[in-house]
């Protein structure tokens, strides 16, 4: 097996004898930069370029139609072209998330919990961008809920879980507006099978029973409810289920139940339609998150800004369920790291974001977040919390990279980090009455390093500046000798100058 140090270095800190190795990218890594600024093509591909060179596995998330090339010819430069699973419309690639997450259920147990937390995770990061009712808990927990509840009807109803089914079911529950149907609906239809399969286990549980329990207990509902639940796992299911559909959520108020049936059907409309339903929700899957284990990148050819909502939504999807695979891996049978890579980061945020960042680098997970502001991960992260959430995700990021930028928050967020420092602040003063004299004085003062205008004037790349890039690079720890923090990089693009 091919072992992988986190002390090999992917990059020389110039006028130092340091060294950026894949342990400080394990620690995770974010670039600010407005447009224009090269942080695409300064830093993030010379890390992209580090990262494959390395041997590193991957997914990348895109945001912008030219990405699916762009790696392309990063992995043509680095020679693994071969490691390519491309994900797309018409492509050849495919994954059937429900199916991936019912094989990773454990034997007798549900997959209930599994696809609750996959489709909450995405619903949620939706909501939290849109508007912020994620900050509320009982829509948080009524949603919760209805998913669980959906997911255990169509198990118990038909022994497995589809997209399909779950729409169908969710389109037809009962409420007091809604008239009597002719004909049965889906949600009637799936509650009859499911009683159709428990009826026959009460039978054999009855009949097993000593007849004076049976009639005791048969004489209390309560007793008799309690007792069958407690022997039988799937009365008890139905039980729970019944209580759900007819009573709690029945008597919700027509606002709060149709605000909570729309959150979960229009995510699942989106599913059902191609080229999603294609590449996620039917046939066998080509490709799993564990390919990266070995060496795959796995590019999810969705661009936020040709499909918009369902192609961010498919990619925090598979996103999620990426990371949760990569951090239950065991490093004794493989120790690769891998990358998670979004540019645009701020539209393929979701609540476990912190969580799972604050444990990657036990995992060898490389994230590298790219985006140009921090108002954009405040617009993202909605809620009356996004303070304290943007704060909280940043701090998982101890590598951090600021190129040339106009936001004026962004620059003191950078100018902040640095920090502050002592400088000899010279003054002098003149006399002509009488005789000339001249003084001079010295003092000590403390200012920022790198004050924030600074960060306006940095070199963007282009002809103008001969493909170089300027960026502040800030790093956790000591990395740097003489107390530093921080270093001035120039990274070169790949550059052709125009001809006259």
């Amino acid at each position: 097996m091919e072992s992988f140090s986190l002390d090999t270095p992917l990059l020389n800190l110039p006028g130092y004898d340091s060294q950026w190795t894949v342990r400080n990218a394990v620690e995770g890594v974010q670039i600010f930069g407005g447009i224009g600024s090269g942080k695409t093509s300064g830093s993030g591909r010379m890390l992209a370029l580090k990262f494959l060179s390395a041997g590193f596995g991957g997914l990348v998330l895109t945001a912008k139609p030219d990405e699916k090339e762009l790696w392309q010819k990063y992995c043509q430069i680095a020679g693994r072209t071969d490691d390519l699973i491309i994900v797309e419309p018409q492509g050849e690639h495919r994954f059937n998330f429900l199916d991936y997450e019912i094989s990773k259920s454990k034997p007798g147990v549900p997959p209930t919990e599994n696809i609750v937390q996959v489709l909450k995770t995405v619903i949620r990061a939706s909501e939290e961008k849109s508007s912020g009712k994620s900050d509320d808990p009982f829509w948080e927990t009524a949603l919760d809920m209805l998913l669980f509840n959906v997911i255990d009807l169509c198990n118990l109803a038909y022994g497995s879980v589809s997209v399909q089914q779950m729409y169908n079911i969710a389109q037809s529950l009962p409420s007091p507006d809604k008239k009597v149907a002719q004909q049965k609906t889906a949600f009637d239809i799936a509650m009859e099978k499911a009683r159709q399969k428990v009826s026959p286990q009460i039978d054999r549980w009855e009949n097993q029973l000593p007849t004076e329990r049976l009639e005791e207990i048969k004489r209390n509902d309560f007793l008799y409810n309690e007792a069958a639940s407690n022997d039988i796992p799937d009365a008890r299911s139905m039980m729970l289920i019944d209580q759900f559909f007819m009573n709690t959520f029945y008597n919700l108020s027509d606002k709060t139940r149709s605000t909570i049936e729309f959150s979960f059907t229009g995510f699942l409309f989106g599913l059902m339609r191609d080229p999603v339903y294609s590449l996620f929700c039917s046939g066998d899957s080509t490709f799993s998150p564990e390919d990266c284990e070995r060496g795959k990148i796995i590019i999810l050819n969705l661009p936020v800004k040709v499909y918009h909502k369902i192609g961010r939504d498919c990619q925090i999807m598979f996103k999620y369920i990426w990371q949760r695979a990569m951090e239950k891996r065991d490093l004794k049978a493989s120790d690769r790291p891998v990358f998670l890579w979004a540019d645009e980061a701020q539209n393929f945020l979701h609540e476990h974001d912190p969580d799972y960042q604050a444990t990657a680098r036990s995992s060898r997970i490389a994230t590298v977040y790219i985006s140009q502001n921090l108002p954009n991960y405040h617009a993202n992260m909605g809620g009356s919390k996004s303070d304290f959430k943007v704060k909280s995700f940043l701090g998982t990021l101890a590598t951090k990279i600021f190129h040339a930028n106009a936001d004026i928050e962004t620059n003191r967020y950078a100018s902040d980090l640095i920090g502050d420092g002592f400088f000899e602040e010279t003054s002098s003063s003149e006399t002509a009455s009488g005789q000339f004299s001249v003084s001079r004085s010295k003092a000590i003062k403390m200012d920022k390093i790198v004050r924030p205008e600074e960060f306006t004037f940095l070199k963007t790349g282009g002809d103008a500046n001969r493909g170089k890039v300027e960026g502040y690079m800030h790093l956790q720890g000591n990395v740097l000798p003489k107390g530093l923090s921080h270093i001035k990089l120039v990274f070169d693009q790949e550059f052709k100058p125009k001809t006259a």
